[in-house]
């Protein structure tokens, strides 16, 4: 709890002392320090000051900041954690208790996209983050645990970020976070290998005056180069300490954390503040500006965040900076002495201050390199430039990337088919066995033709899901995606994006959902809700079982091209979604395009087999959620009402897959030969059209209902096993078309083109509101999808079937 928090005559013993540099400083020499006793003595008679006694003495303090000052008391419930197995709250003393809430570490990783600052965050606290050699993987903060040497480590994995300029939602998020929760220590992720802009980052922590540890990560990469860094004597001249690590094997993170505890409790002999020069023209504003933003009267603000970097930030025209500095008392005065100081600076230098404190910045960190960093004399032609000159040439690079995604669809299909195979075996042993050994009613129909019908027919795609998501892991491991992007970048701004929107696509075909929540690594307001709301044609993983499904019905010669001609697809109708958009929605803005280029590395079997693991267990969790509870619905919408028939009569039953007459009284049946009319132009029966509507909460979802519909044990001829062939042999009984099939190529392509364009599912539409922040861009996409795709399949399967 807070020392805030306490009231008139109640004592605690303090644990923590939050703040940051003078204000920390301030509150300890006062006497309010960890582990000793605090009386709360009285309250001013307007509830602030409010009176303490501490060390024998009485101190006034005002509320906002006895807020950063936490203290247990003997009424707080203490929860011993697993480092204290053996300990129980009732026999521990208040002293005790303090020693012990006082040994938990609030962390923050913070650093620049692809520093390896998640794969930091995943082997200290065994989570399963997405990992990937690009930028922007980390869209929003990650918490985990750690124990460490009795200590209990909060980390929190924030976005990955260049700097804390408020240039983009990630640096403004960063910058938030680390004013407003004050953590114990922020860990700084550096990579090693290209430490000199890394270093850029930390010199802002710097002037921020909070409390640094460097992880000097992929350090093995710098002794390849045949660099050496004295990172001893770097970590004395900065004023903070240097951990070299190698996250990715886990090496040097036990010694990371333990020069954290160091920092943590003040025995960390490197650690000091100092201040970079900006040179004496700079620095003279920022003087200035400082001694009239740290005045008693804005406390409340200087407590929380320091005023030199309050002041930098100032002359450097942050308008995140300009904000808060309207909350002090002498707003009007820190405006004018700053407007005076900018206008001096760029007159003498002719050049605006923004870079002029961005060059002083990187000054300071050549002339630190000077001394301690000595790159190899003989420099070596980098493996990531020769690959890059054949991957990335202007010519080979599309074919290559082509070629690429080619291979992994059809790998993905043709390797995937032999589990597939194996697994629909073992769906099909199991229904064979209920089949024989279950006594006849609705459970034996429920657990046969909904569960085993509907999940059996999801779950035997899972070895596709897996293989899909191993090449796309491979390619972000490796490097080649920020490849991708930079090849695909002209490409980009022609259809109205930004280069970094290739990121978010390419995602797309994992999942949208955090494809559209990555959507914050783009600057542009514009630029994001534009590539949100063409990233659902990007066919996801969810789609792949039902284009797989289809595809191996009645596509058998041309298996591998056929479903790498739907994400073609869905890729040009994003970009004629895009092109229509920019004309009639969005104006025309440029946005300048900066990423980074990594070295290609070669990925770890762990990061890939957590990542596949990852997607699978949300796959299986799918499947035993909405997809279980939409197969027994569709089940008993087909199974109800029950015709007038003797409850032992098994085969009199109402059922979707029974040829008994009273089938057609079901409410399933009356749902769907409601909407055929409107489908049948397309080609689709009432079981395709119910499919469809399913297929709103999950487009796996499409595949189990099939499954329920078309499971069929009572026809008196042998049903084949898989639900692929129980789709090439129905045939419409009635009609002008009785006898013929119900499925064929044509009305198989026309229905994966209506599952690729229309309705996204839920959680898409959640996380478009999320992101965008309105309801009118999730009706627009609901509104424009659907009607798209009843569009173009109604073309397709209408002019199909004319020529054929």
């Amino acid at each position: 709890m807070q020392l805030s928090e306490l009231i008139a005559g109640e004592k605690a013993i303090i644990t923590k002392v939050k703040g940051r540099g003078a204000f920390r400083k301030r509150i300890l020499e006062m006497g309010f320090v960890p582990g000793k006793e605090v009386t709360a003595i009285q309250i001013a008679p307007l509830g602030d000051p409010v009176e303490y006694n501490v060390m024998g003495y009485n101190v006034s303090l005002r509320r906002s900041e006895a807020e950063h000052i936490e203290v247990v008391t003997e009424e707080i419930d203490f929860q011993a954690n697993t480092t204290y197995p053996h300990s129980h709250p009732g026999n521990l003393l208040l002293s005790q208790k303090a020693l012990r809430v006082g040994r938990h570490i609030h962390v923050a990783l913070v650093g620049n996209p692809n520093s390896g600052k998640t794969t930091l965050f995943n082997h200290a606290s065994g989570s399963r983050e997405r990992v990937g050699n690009y930028s922007g993987v980390t869209v929003e903060a990650k918490e985990a645990q750690y124990d460490l040497d009795g200590y209990m480590f909060h980390l929190t994995d924030l976005p990955g970020t260049y700097s804390m300029t408020a240039y983009s939602p990630e640096e403004v998020y960063v910058r938030d976070f680390i004013v407003e929760q004050m953590p114990d220590v922020v860990i700084n992720i550096v990579d090693a290998s290209n430490i000199e802009r890394n270093l850029y980052l930390t010199t802002q922590l710097i002037d921020m005056d909070i409390r640094v540890v460097v992880a000097l990560n992929m350090f093995d990469d710098l002794k390849k180069k045949g660099d050496t860094l004295d990172y001893e004597y770097l970590g004395k001249l900065l004023g903070i300490p240097f951990v070299p690590t190698v996250a990715s094997r886990g090496k040097g993170i036990v010694d990371l954390f333990r020069k954290v505890i160091a920092v943590y409790e003040g025995r960390e002999t490197s650690t000091r503040h100092i201040h970079i020069s900006y040179g004496e023209r700079i620095e003279l504003g920022i003087t200035s500006l400082q001694s009239v933003i740290n005045i008693p009267e804005n406390n409340f603000v200087t407590d929380h965040i320091s005023p030199r970097f309050l002041a930098v930030k100032s002359l450097e025209k942050d308008q995140r900076t300009r904000r808060r500095l309207e909350q002090c008392n002498n707003y009007e005065e820190i405006s004018n002495i700053s407007q005076l100081h900018i206008a001096r600076i760029e007159k003498e230098f002719n050049e605006d201050t923004e870079s002029l404190i961005t060059n002083a910045r990187y000054g300071f960190i050549a002339g630190a390199l000077r001394e301690t960093f000595q790159p190899n004399p003989q420099r070596l032609v980098r493996r990531s430039e020769l690959i890059d000159q054949v991957i990335t040439h202007r010519i080979w690079g599309f074919p290559i990337f082509a070629l690429f995604m080619w291979l992994t669809f059809f790998i993905t299909f043709k390797v995937g088919a032999y589990p597939v195979a194996w697994i629909e075996q073992f769906v099909g042993h199991i229904s064979e066995l209920l089949q024989t050994n279950m006594a006849a009613g609705w459970l034996k129909d429920l657990l046969i033709q909904g569960i085993i019908g509907g999940v059996g027919g999801v779950i035997v795609f899972l070895p596709n899901i897996l293989l899909l998501y191993f090449f796309i892991s491979l390619m972000e491991d490796t490097g080649y995606m920020a490849r991708a992007v930079f090849i695909m970048d002209k490409l980009m701004h022609r259809m109205g994006l930004h280069g970094k929107s290739f990121i978010p696509l390419i995602m797309g075909f994992g999942c949208n959902v955090p494809a559209i929540l990555s959507t914050r690594i783009i600057e542009s307001r514009r630029d994001r809700l534009l590539t949100m709301l063409v990233n659902p044609f990007m066919s996801c993983s969810a789609r792949l079982p039902v284009y797989i499904l289809f595809i191996t019905a009645f596509f058998h010669n041309y298996q591998g091209s056929i479903l790498f001609s739907m994400y073609v697809l869905g890729i040009v109708i994003a970009i004629g979604t895009s092109l229509l958009l920019q004309k009639t929605v969005f104006r025309k803005q440029e946005t300048p395009f900066v990423m980074e280029l990594p070295p290609y590395r070669l990925p770890t079997i762990r990061s890939i087999a957590r990542h596949m693991w990852f997607r699978s267990e949300q796959y299986l969790k799918k499947i035993a959620g909405v997809i279980l509870v939409a197969s027994i619905l569709i089940w008993a919408l087909g199974y109800f009402p029950r015709p007038l028939h003797s409850e032992n009569d098994s085969n009199e039953h109402t059922s979707v897959g029974s040829k008994d007459p009273s089938m057609h009284t079901s409410y399933i049946v009356r749902i769907g030969k409601f909407i055929e009319p409107a489908m049948a132009p397309l080609g689709f029966d009432w079981k395709m059209s119910i499919s469809l509507l399913t297929g709103i909460a999950a487009k796996e979802v499409v595949v189990g209902t099939l499954g329920v519909l078309y499971s069929d044990n009572n026809n008196e001829t042998e049903q084949p096993v898989s639900l692929a062939d129980k789709l090439k042999v129905q045939t419409y009984t009635e009609g002008e078309k009785a006898g013929q099939n119900i499925i064929n190529p044509i009305v198989a392509f026309s229905f994966m083109l209506f599952i690729l364009i229309y309705f996204p599912c839920v959680g898409v539409l959640a996380a478009i509101y999320k992101e965008s922040g309105s309801w009118k861009w999730v009706a627009f996409v609901v509104v424009y999808t659907t009607i798209l795709a009843y569009l173009v399949s109604l073309i397709f399967y209408q002019v199909a079937s004319i020529v054929t």
